[in-house]
């Protein structure tokens, strides 16, 4: 009797320590039913549709269910395999913690995303004006050793003075003829833009963009230079931050490690 009663206590005394400590059937439901959650609200989609469903809907918009696509149909069926009943979620198997804690990693990053400007994003935004001469953004960048510079005319911004784009262009300009002088000192940065075909070279993102959001927008769109952060993500704002394609490995490496 006295050994029972030794055992009571000490079992009574490890609740005590743990009390609502979570069985890992109960994490991964948990963690399953959160991110259901989160990507249907998140893509107004309907809550009855299934797992899988909702998996290959999201895949096409969402950088981290793209990565996870697999691992998250497996876990579908898993939910099915250790849960008896979707009524009252009675439990039937037991996961492995290794399971346990890969679902909790994929569901803080589809709940709770790392914002793009806090984590990888540049907020030290050097900014130039549509009236200055290439020579004087050249100088900018050489100084700065920044190779992605907004432009703005009357508090709007015109476009992205980059690095790459510059040297296209002078070179263009030499083999027409023309000098590098006059490059340098009559060309202003804003018709250096406009003779640029297009401007799928760069967006403008909210400052609350996360960086599965802005991975989204590099993988998308394999021209993109740079993201560039207002308050609202609207270009007759000023920048608060700058992402460029160099951010992009950093930025995969904070969603495997978040």
């Amino acid at each position: 009797m006295a050994t029972k009663k030794k055992v009571e206590n000490t079992t009574e005394s490890i609740k005590n320590v743990i009390p609502n400590e979570k069985s890992n059937a109960r994490r991964f439901i948990d963690a399953f039913n959160n991110i259901d959650y989160a990507l249907k609200a998140r893509y107004n989609l309907n809550r009855a549709m299934g797992f899988s469903d909702l998996i290959r809907k999201s895949v096409v918009v969402n950088y981290v269910v793209r990565k996870y696509e697999d691992v998250l149909v497996d876990y579908g069926r898993l939910r099915n395999a250790i849960v008896h009943s979707s009524k009252d979620d009675f439990v039937i198997a037991e996961p492995h913690i290794d399971v346990v804690e890969n679902i909790e990693h994929i569901e803080r990053l589809l709940t709770t995303p790392p914002k793009a400007l806090d984590t990888v994003g540049r907020r030290d935004v050097l900014v130039t004006y549509a009236g200055h001469s290439m020579r004087d953004v050249i100088t900018l960048m050489s100084q700065s050793n920044y190779s992605n510079i907004p432009v703005y005319k009357n508090n709007e911004l015109i476009g992205i003075a980059n690095g790459q784009k510059i040297l296209d262009c002078f070179g263009q300009f030499l083999i027409a003829g023309g000098k590098a002088d006059v490059f340098l000192d009559h060309v202003q940065i804003e018709d250096m833009l406009s003779s640029i075909e297009n401007s799928d070279y760069y967006v403008v993102k909210p400052v609350d963009c996360t960086v599965e959001e802005a991975l989204a927008e590099f993988n998308k769109n394999r021209k993109l230079m740079a993201i560039l952060f207002t308050k609202h993500g609207i270009i007759n704002e000023m920048p608060m931050g700058i992402m460029t394609g160099a951010n992009v490995v950093d930025a995969q490496k904070i969603l495997e490690q978040f």
